[in-house]
């Protein structure tokens, strides 16, 4: 397994979860790493993704402002802190890994398994 991501779980909206990432050393490798999410009956979108060099963070507007991406090089793991969680944000998550920064999932080469995050109203 190249990529394991935990840390879902279920929550009142308002409130907060912290999703990780952990990758093999040649996956955090990947010049950049991404987070997706897929709701029930919709296409996996792009949540935000990171650089591995300048550490540059890229969101989708729907997150921006209330999700933060980082990494921890020493730990090979990507983090998503979500904050101010909305019923909306309700799905399964997948971070990835890639060569080059996109917003579509055929961008990454390296997938996780997901972990689900269902925030009740």
């Amino acid at each position: 397994v190249q990529l394991q991501a935990s840390g879902g779980g279920l929550v009142q909206a308002g409130g907060s979860l912290r999703l990780s990432c952990q990758a093999s050393k040649r996956t955090f490798s990947s010049y950049v790493m991404g987070w997706f999410r897929q709701a029930p009956g919709k296409e996996r979108e792009f949540v935000a993704a990171i650089r591995k060099n300048s550490g540059t963070t890229y969101y989708a507007d729907s997150v921006k402002g209330r999700f933060t991406i980082s990494r921890d090089s020493a730990k090979n793991t990507v983090y998503l802190q979500m904050n101010s969680l909305k019923p909306e944000d309700t799905a399964i998550y997948f971070c990835a890994g890639g060569s080059y920064y996109d917003i579509v999932p055929s961008g990454y080469t390296h997938w996780g398994q997901g972990t689900q995050v269902t925030v009740s109203s």
